[in-house]
């Protein structure tokens, strides 16, 4: 006898290799369409990603900043912001009790001054300081560092009584959007009455934003630089944004290039420190920002400022 395949139980023969297959179609077919009728019912009762807006809070683009260079990230990959717009701030007494919260934020300058200014503060019992800096930031370049939409996310949450702000120090070049696209390539000179007027309107938009709701704004300005040619760009930079505080009687405008500049108005590099009446080197190498000394003396000055205002909401200090 043969050793041929065994028989079915029942009497049944095997079946063949395509009535197998036949069958593996036929089950593959009715487990797609029950996969595709409970999907159905999902998507009926919880909605489809299909039809996803991107809403008005939800930024096209994220710059990170972290060696110099920006780097662009599609807006799928970021959680949604909270651009809320900050309530009215109830005007208090400062006091150790009910401190005045005060918001530090703008480029590398304020990353210079911040760090003794928030120790100068602290030192009155009577406010709480937030430092928020990027470095090679500003108010021309929204494609590097969106600065309008950061405001509006921090300062809802932070909700300052008084904000310090800086910019300038990376300003005085051509003028673009989100998208890269130029608003105004050329740099800013005496007779750059289109540059003016945009940076004028971004300078203006900031101080009106940053000083709304019972708010004090203080706006340190830039100090000159070594080079007379960068230094003529900064002060039609320095210029517009003198305008734009003076329209404005929340803002206080701190002076940084009257500070640093020597008696003929002139660049500086030595300036008298009032801790000690000693004449100090107050520049960083680079011979624009400022050293530790000068970031220091500067620091002493923003204080002043916020003590003055701190008085005015009847601090006794």
């Amino acid at each position: 006898m043969s050793q041929g395949h065994r028989a079915a139980p029942n009497g049944r023969g095997r079946a063949t290799q395509r009535t197998y297959l036949v069958r593996r179609v036929v089950v593959g077919a009715f487990v797609l369409a029950l996969g595709w009728g409970a999907f159905s019912v999902l998507t009926s009762v919880f909605g489809s990603d299909d039809t996803h807006e991107v809403s008005a809070v939800e930024p096209t683009i994220n710059t990170i900043i972290g060696d110099g260079n920006p780097t662009t990230l599609p807006a799928t990959t970021l959680p949604a912001t909270t651009t809320t717009e900050p309530p009215v701030k109830e005007v208090v007494v400062p006091s150790a009790a009910d401190p005045a919260e005060v918001l530090i934020l703008g480029d590398s300058d304020a990353g210079t001054f911040g760090p003794y200014l928030e120790t100068l503060l602290d030192a009155t019992g009577i406010v709480t300081t937030e430092l928020d800096y990027k470095v090679s930031s500003g108010l021309s370049r929204p494609d590097f560092f969106d600065w309008p939409a950061h405001m509006r996310e921090v300062v809802p949450q932070i909700n300052p009584d008084i904000v310090i702000a800086t910019f300038g120090g990376n300003d005085a070049q051509g003028l673009r959007n989100l998208d890269e696209s130029w608003v105004v390539e050329r740099v800013p000179s005496a007779d750059d009455t289109e540059w003016r007027e945009e940076y004028g309107r971004r300078v203006g938009d900031t101080m009106d934003y940053l000083s709304d709701g019972n708010r004090t704004l203080i706006w340190v300005g830039i100090p000159n630089d070594d080079n007379p040619e960068v230094t003529a760009r900064m002060q039609v930079q320095d210029e517009v944004v003198r305008a734009e505080a003076a329209k404005r009687p929340k803002v206080v405008f701190v002076d940084t290039w009257k500070r640093f500049s020597g008696p003929n108005g002139g660049w500086a590099e030595y300036k008298v420190d009032p801790r000690d009446g000693v004449g100090k080197d107050v520049r960083a190498d680079d011979g624009f920002h400022l050293n530790q000394n000068g970031a220091e003396i500067l620091a002493i000055d923003i204080a002043e400022a916020v003590k003055t205002d701190l008085r005015a909401r009847g601090a006794a200090i």
